[in-house]
């Protein structure tokens, strides 16, 4: 990695940098060094963000422009946003250990075109929505508006940090809202960023706030606080329960996208070259920390061994090292936690029978030695009761299972408490259709994986969440609709009011 001199980074609070008493350390998880230090938000800071954020509200800086001058911001600051990718690639990586292909590509330049994306969507979204003329009880007109909800927070993740808080911050601004961003502890270097390039970009202060802090004190209080209209958190299943309740105490709107275990089917017509290469891509991109990972290869018995020994063939190619090295494909994972956790999964699974038929620990060599490593794993003999095929383990953790029936793999892809995407490898593009029909998951890919397309919505079934991100329809979370009646009727007479007054004096 290349060294970057350890930078203090202050809250963004109204446009003003604001340093705190206590920091938090950013780390490198490829060779756990020291990268920054970044002032630790509390639940005060949470509370003078939010004032921020009302404050600009309702002095209408931002609410009162046109959607079309709100998009026209929102496009400068991509562009200027695009100028400095490498600056903020650069962010990412020091603090996630994201590879550089995968930062720049996905991480940074996903993220700065799906906000030019909703800047596009303020352009023909339609805040003003006239309803049909009724004759019935009287001739009248109603028309909808769709208005900005108010301050609104996002909870963001270390996995994609500035990609998933711009599916949160592009539609809310869009829409004409404030918002108050609390990044996680991890991975808050490039959001900080993002809210001085929107400011130096035509975005007036109080309109995006960035507090990182801790969740359970920042966290806890941007999720309950009574000017907070609506919360959207990306992250895990246990943590959106939490917030889902401490919004509960003022019935805020909730868009919670949570955890995952993405079952990729591979049929018994499938193109095993494809397959093969689609379904370690869909597991092992970035380690295996994403949220719709296809972490479960659900394979016909009759093609298993072959399937699993082309696995362990191509996966032996992956090339570990260095985040900015262009030629590696997979780097760390995020800390020392989450390593010995995914650790444990794989140990805990081989002594209940599964087989680790390549990697199982920590990748061998000198380089590995300091940082947060875990070699991919592909494990066998695994049955989709055990642990590690039915828990989010958020790392390089292929399962394999086998099955018998295509009945039997959709039995066995919707046997979880999750369902937020999965995959179907087949050359029969109806019968792959035919499958996804019974998948129970908001997303499924044919023949392909890791696809997130902004022009349409994301998000989960069951406990992998609640709500929607992307798609034509994202700012009608970030909206509230009030219904404007217009009387056609032109008096009196018109009226129902007799059923109340029918006794008046002539």
């Amino acid at each position: 990695m290349t060294s970057i001199d350890v930078q203090h980074y202050a809250l963004h609070i109204d446009g003003k940098a604001v340093d705190t008493d206590e920091s938090m350390t950013i780390v490198n998880p490829a060779d756990a060094s020291v990268v920054a230090t970044v002032a630790k938000g509390t639940a005060s800071h949470i509370d003078d963000a939010v004032a921020a954020g009302k404050a600009a509200f309702e002095s209408r800086v931002w609410a009162g422009k046109t959607p079309q001058e709100r998009a026209a911001i929102m496009r400068a600051i991509a562009d200027a946003a695009n100028d400095q990718i490498e600056e903020l690639v650069e962010l990412e990586m020091s603090a996630n250990g994201a590879t550089v292909r995968q930062a720049t590509g996905f991480h940074v330049g996903y993220a700065l075109a799906h906000f030019t994306f909703f800047a596009d969507l303020a352009d023909t979204y339609q805040f003003v929505r006239p309803a049909p003329v009724v004759t019935f009880p009287a001739l009248a007109q109603s028309v909808v508006h769709r208005e900005p909800l108010g301050v609104v927070g996002a909870i963001a993740p270390w996995n994609f940090p500035l990609l998933l808080t711009l599916w949160k911050v592009g539609p809310a601004l869009a829409a004409g809202n404030s918002v108050v961003v609390k990044p996680d502890e991890h991975t808050p270097l490039s959001m900080l960023r993002f809210a001085e390039i929107a400011e130096a970009n035509g975005l007036p202060a109080g309109v995006l706030n960035v507090v990182p802090g801790d969740g359970r004190d920042a966290g806890a209080r941007l999720a309950s606080h009574p000017d907070i209209a609506k919360i959207a958190f990306t992250g895990s299943t246990q943590i959106g329960r939490e917030i889902m309740k401490l919004a509960s105490g003022t019935v805020k709107e909730v868009t919670l996208e949570l955890g995952g275990k993405g079952p990729s089917i591979v049929l018994d017509d499938a193109d095993l070259d494809l397959a093969v290469d689609g379904v370690l891509y869909g597991c092992f991109t970035y380690s295996g920390q994403i949220c719709e990972s296809g972490t479960r290869a659900i394979v016909p018995r009759s093609l298993h061994d072959e399937f699993v020994t082309r696995l362990v063939e191509r996966a032996g190619t992956i090339a570990l090292g260095a985040p900015d090295d262009w030629d590696t494909d997979m780097g760390p994972v995020i800390d020392g936690k989450q390593q010995a956790r995914i650790l444990a999964y794989i140990n805990d699974a081989v002594a209940a029978g599964a087989q680790a038929v390549i990697g199982g620990g920590v990748p061998e060599g000198e380089q590995f030695e300091s940082g947060y490593w875990v070699a991919p794993t592909i494990l066998t003999d695994v049955d989709n009761s055990m642990p590690v095929a039915r828990e989010e383990i958020f790392g390089p953790v292929l399962t394999v299972i086998p099955y018998d029936t295509d009945d039997e793999a959709i039995a066995i892809a919707n046997d979880s408490e999750y369902g937020l995407a999965a995959s179907v490898w087949t050359t029969d593009n109806g019968r792959g259709l035919a499958v996804a029909e019974q998948v129970q998951t908001g997303s499924v890919w044919i023949n392909d994986a890791h696809q997130i397309n902004a022009q349409v919505p994301f998000g989960g079934y069951k406990q992998s969440g609640v709500g929607r991100e992307l798609g034509p329809d994202a700012l009608d979370a970030y909206t509230q609709a009030k219904a404007v009646h217009v009387d056609l009727s032109g008096g009196r007479e018109a009226k129902p009011y007799d059923i109340l007054l029918s006794h008046a004096d002539d």
